[in-house]
């Protein structure tokens, strides 16, 4: 990884490519590259839709190589939903194959006039783009199964479907997994419209003659990727529940904690978790010859994925995730993982987050769209975002325009973003992340249900309001230099507990760079992320007024616990005061 392309898709007479050494950005990748570049080069106040925006797809640290669970991309950019920065991964192929054809960064830069649609070629002899209109409203699979006519199936795909072109606010990035399904998205914050914008339908990536990257150590790599392995495959959450469920094993768990929002967000409890939980969706995945147990990467350990068949046995798609299951299930009141399933693959068709698109959904119920619980009315208001309708035109810029256009009161967003699968009253410390990180609300970024609910990595509990501006900042910190080395943020559970796993963790890095690396520099790379994060954020108008969940979570007390979410906004003020 030592150089990047810039392509200037506004240049006079076509899309032109320029090829540059790292320079500054020498040792950096995933979002610490993502997010240092936008917040040097993009104008903090420009239009994310216009040509003084960039989209720049980085891999990770370690991505690339043959160190375990190495295989996330970063895309960033200036957010079209949330107005902030924005840093979206994914895992997939693309990261791996586009570290091992030598790329730190891939930068689309400008607008191009007129409505031809380009897809770009990435191999080792170079970059080529070509216009190919023939692709134009083309959704993911069956954009994937033509492209993969004409360049195979030893290669990678970045594409964007329907949504992405159209430029709808929720439209995500997918990339293709090692069955070549284009299942893997980077999905929150709109980037998709971000590339549609750019007349990007497709990049194509063919590592062909290209080695793996190769350590400067070779042999403490091998050695401290071993002790890494047997780090996860020990733990309980990575070795055991992971793999077996899948991360909808986290739906009886929040469920019984009562953090498990219903019905948008008027419940922490679903009468009908159960029949969504992952232990009920491994069953029924087995029972139809699907499978409970998938990487979505190669070299990945953890395996949390799977295969979602129909009655017949017939594919439908990945295992959705537990994030995906509430959004559809029980944040709208439905208790059927078939009908799941199947706005899942909607989702990844059209090219849209599942999360921005079940909370909005479950919006349009509280507006009286549609009943809660109505399955079929669902898939035919995701039908409706997919044929770009007017009605799915709204619906595909998400939960917070939805709402306004419907006169919902009560939207659970944070800077335009949808909060995910976990109710910020009865879990106060995933409260302050979604009021308080970079992102708009966003669960990864500080991942406290780790140590609220898991009890991973110690114990402070979700009721009280002690303890949870320290934990959150710590969890972001960490999230941000993790984000960063390309692995897979799943990784944190074992590492928080087993210190001989974070040292593992510590030594891939410092052999594969040949540098001596201490959990101080990880402190300070994710504090220096977060730092360029927060001032481009400033510099875009954001102040600490937007550091605060929607009134209604301080004033509307959630049952079974009866709680509203009350850590002082003095304290959340200080969670970036290093």
């Amino acid at each position: 990884m030592d150089k990047i392309a810039r392509i200037d898709m506004g240049a006079t007479g076509g899309p032109k490519i320029s090829y540059e050494e790292v320079g500054e950005y020498s040792g950096l990748g995933g979002r610490a590259l993502t997010s240092l570049l936008i917040a040097k080069e993009v104008h903090p106040l420009c239009h994310p839709l216009g040509a003084e925006n960039k989209l720049v797809f980085a891999p990770g640290m370690l991505s690339g190589t043959t160190g375990s669970m190495t295989g996330r991309l970063s895309v960033g950019c200036k957010s079209p939903l949330t107005g902030t920065i924005k840093e979206s991964n994914a895992g997939g192929q693309a990261a791996q194959v586009l570290a091992r054809i030598g790329y730190a960064a891939v930068i689309l830069e400008g607008k191009p006039a007129g409505d031809n649609l380009y897809k770009i070629i990435i191999n080792k002899d170079g970059i080529t783009i070509e216009v190919d209109n023939s692709l134009k409203l083309l959704d993911n699979y069956p954009l994937v199964a033509k492209l993969r006519g004409q360049y195979g199936d030893k290669v990678a795909y970045i594409t964007i479907g329907s949504a992405g072109e159209r430029q709808l606010l929720a439209a995500s990035i997918a990339c293709t997994d090692p069955e070549l399904r284009p299942t893997r998205h980077c999905g929150r914050g709109g980037v998709g419209a971000v590339m549609g914008a750019k007349r990007v339908k497709a990049i194509i990536l063919d590592d062909a003659g290209m080695k793996t990257r190769a350590p400067k150590d070779p042999e403490k790599f091998r050695d401290a990727n071993r002790k890494f392995v047997e780090g996860l495959r020990k733990h309980p959450v990575t070795g055991e529940g992971l793999p077996a469920y899948g991360t909808n094993v986290l739906t009886n768990v929040l469920n019984e904690a009562g953090g498990y929002p219903t019905r948008n967000f008027k419940s922490g409890v679903f009468e009908g978790g159960a029949k969504l939980s992952g232990e009920a969706q491994a069953e029924l995945e087995i029972k139809r010859g699907g499978t409970a147990t998938h990487g979505c990467h190669r070299g990945c350990v953890i395996q949390c994925s799977g295969i979602f068949n129909d009655k017949d046995g017939n594919y439908v798609t990945k295992q959705p995730e537990y994030e995906t299951v509430w959004s559809h299930g029980g944040h709208c009141g439905i208790d059927d993982l078939d009908t799941v399933a199947r706005l899942d693959y909607m989702d990844d068709n059209i090219g849209v987050d599942t999360i921005e698109m079940g909370v909005t959904i479950g919006v349009a119920m509280d507006a009286g769209i549609i009943e809660f619980g109505d399955k079929e009315g669902a898939i035919r208001l995701m039908g409706e975002v997919g044929n770009g309708t007017p009605l799915g035109r709204v619906l595909g810029c998400g939960a917070e325009i939805t709402g306004k256009v419907f006169g919902v009161e009560k939207v659970p967003v944070v800077k335009g973003q949808a909060l995910p699968a976990y109710d910020p009253r009865p879990i106060q410390g995933i409260g302050v992340t979604y009021a308080t990180t970079t992102m708009g609300a966003d669960h990864t970024a500080g991942y406290a249900i780790a140590t609220n609910i898991l009890k991973v990595g110690g114990d402070v509990d979700p009721l009280k309001t002690e303890g949870q501006v320290e934990l959150s900042r710590n969890l972001q910190i960490a999230t941000a230099a993790i984000d960063s080395t390309g692995m897979c943020l799943f990784i944190a559970f074992a590492i928080m507990d087993q210190p001989e796993t974070f040292q593992a963790m510590l030594d891939m890095l410092g052999a594969f760079y040949g540098i001596e690396m201490t959990g101080d520099d990880v402190v300070a790379l994710g504090k220096k992320v977060l730092s360029a994060e927060r001032d481009f954020n400033a510099r875009a108008g954001f102040t600490k007024h937007h550091d605060r969940l929607p009134r209604f979570f301080y004033t509307d007390p959630i049952a079974p616990h009866n709680q509203v979410f009350s850590v002082p906004d003095e304290e959340m003020d200080q969670l970036f005061n290093w």
